[in-house]
This record gives C-alpha cells, sequence and structure tokens, in this order.
C-alpha cells in the first residue's frame, strides 16, 4: 500500500447542510439489513486462509485432501472454512463417489478478489 503525507481528517468550517444531496443519499442507501449482509461478505474476505483456498479454486475444481495437500493444512481446517465460504454461497460443492469436490460458486467471486487486488496495488 502506499503511504501518504496527510492522513488528517478536514471538516467544514461551517455546519451547512445540503437537502439535494441527502435527499438523494437517503434514496439510495440500502436497507440496515443489507448493509448488515454486505458486511458480513466482507467480513468472509478477512482472512488470509479463505482468500488462499479461493485462489486455489479460480485455478481448478478440487477435493478438501487436494485443498490441504496444497496449503499445507490439516482436512479439518480446510472443511472449517469451506464451510463459512459456502455458507455466504462463495463456492459449491458436488460429490463424486466417497470424494466432496469444491469449485467457486460463480464469477462474481473472483471479481471481488480482483477487484480487492487491483486496489490494493494502485
Amino acid at each position: 500500500m502506499h503511504s501518504r503525507e496527510d492522513n488528517s481528517v478536514l471538516c467544514c468550517d461551517t455546519v451547512e447542510t445540503h437537502a439535494e444531496l441527502l435527499e438523494l443519499v437517503n434514496k439510495t442507501m440500502p436497507s440496515d439489513e443489507e448493509l448488515s449482509d454486505l458486511a458480513d461478505l466482507f467480513k468472509v474476505f478477512g482472512d488470509s486462509t479463505r482468500i488462499r483456498i479461493l485462489y486455489v479454486l479460480f485455478e481448478a475444481e478440487v477435493c478438501v485432501c487436494d485443498l490441504a495437500e496444497a496449503l499445507h493444512m490439516t482436512q479439518s481446517a480446510i472443511s472449517h472454512q469451506l464451510k463459512i465460504l459456502k455458507q455466504n454461497r462463495l463456492v459449491k460443492n458436488r460429490r463424486e463417489g466417497k470424494s466432496i469436490f469444491y469449485s467457486l460458486a460463480d464469477d462474481h467471486v473472483r471479481s471481488i478478489i480482483a477487484q480487492g487486488t487491483e486496489h490494493i496495488n494502485e
């Protein structure tokens, strides 16, 4: 990340509200429930292990055994993180015999990570 010379927050010299702007904000602001759900989604991305799992899934559909091997973790630890990712509809799974294979739920997941990566590299 780039450092900035001045991180101070500037404030207005006078208290003055702008009714038209506030009206627009009030019309477009999502509901409290939607904002809470969005915050919860971003919390899921706040764990580097889950991000690492997603990067593996960018490349291929894999089973828990392969994920554990690729990330040098236990299957139990991987399963715990996959449960969180699945609950948040970021990954999906399918059974093939005795194995369960995981993949990205959709391309939105890739887009979210790509935009985050672009942001930190600015």
